[in-house]
């Protein structure tokens, strides 16, 4: 059992840049283990990700700043667009690619809970 001893708290500059970065989007690692990956994301304007899934980890999002669609379902026609103080669940396995649709940057903070390979890299959704 941990104890209260192993409560850490980490601030902006213990803060990692990730090296595996998808397009467009700066993660900041503030905690990542084998089960529980959280951090601090800048979307730049007008970025689109490629398409992807989180595999078996489930992914929730918080907009501090500005908004954020994801884009999902039969040939990406599906979309959510949350703006500050919204929150996107994204379930494992599901496809989709982030948006940032507005001119200036973006920040969300992610939480993602899971184990295997975090991303998985895959082809647009068929019609």
């Amino acid at each position: 059992m941990k104890s209260a001893s192993d409560i850490r708290l980490i601030r902006p500059a213990e803060r990692t840049v990730e090296t595996q970065q998808t397009s467009g989007m700066t993660r900041e690692a503030a905690i990542a283990s084998d089960r529980l990956w959280a951090g601090y994301v800048r979307t730049a304007p007008d970025m689109a990700s490629g398409w992807h899934h989180h595999g078996d980890h489930e992914t929730a999002i918080y907009v501090i700043k500005g908004r954020a669609r994801i884009e999902f379902g039969r040939g990406g026609a599906a979309s959510v667009d949350a703006r500050e103080g919204d929150f996107i669940h994204v379930p494992p396995q599901a496809v989709h690619r982030e948006l940032n649709p507005t001119s200036e940057e973006g920040i969300i903070v992610v939480v993602r809970g899971g184990t295997g390979a975090p991303t998985v890299n895959v082809e647009a959704p068929s019609e």
